[in-house]
């Protein structure tokens, strides 16, 4: 899985490098050929996509060093940890919902399964990660509180052993 994940991350950072050397240089120099470069609004729109693509590059690559210190055999086999999906009991709806822990802007919305991406670093994920089946917390979250008991959990481990 983190494999998986260094891979979309690697073929977005080459996408963005081939937009920044190549696409875009020559969209701003077509933009110039226009004129006044005050006015121009193909050259303004061509220097703000570049200063985006920068900037997601930046954050690309921040990501996949960070990627690179997480271990699989470091994740927890029992608990829920990058990778898992978790499902949940609504303690005061009676509903159950399924998560799926992930990365915050590397949700993939390719998979088959019901479950809903969730953040790490949200506030639903940082108080599920390291839960255990029939460990109950309260979360405080923009839309209110609620309270919620992990009733079933695969983490990447199972996910790997299935394939």
């Amino acid at each position: 899985m983190i494999d998986e994940l260094k891979r979309k991350l690697q073929a977005e950072v080459e996408r963005l490098n081939h937009e920044i050397s190549f696409v875009l240089p020559k969209e701003i120099e077509k933009a110039r050929a226009h004129g006044d470069l005050r006015e121009n609004s193909e050259f303004k729109a061509a220097l703000e996509r570049q200063h985006f693509a920068q900037a997601r590059l930046s954050h690309l690559r921040l990501r996949l060093s960070k990627l690179s210190g997480v271990s699989e055999k470091e994740i927890p086999r029992d608990r829920v940890g990058f990778g898992s999906r978790v499902t949940v009991l609504d303690l005061d709806t009676k509903k159950t919902e399924t998560y799926a822990l992930t990365l915050g802007e590397f949700i993939d919305g390719d998979d088959d399964g019901d479950e809903m991406p969730v953040s790490m670093a949200s506030p639903l994920g940082k108080a599920l990660l390291g839960g255990k089946i029939g460990e109950s917390m309260a979360i405080a979250l923009p839309m209110g509180k609620r309270r919620l008991k992990i009733v079933e959990l695969v983490t990447v481990h199972d996910l790997a052993e299935k394939e």
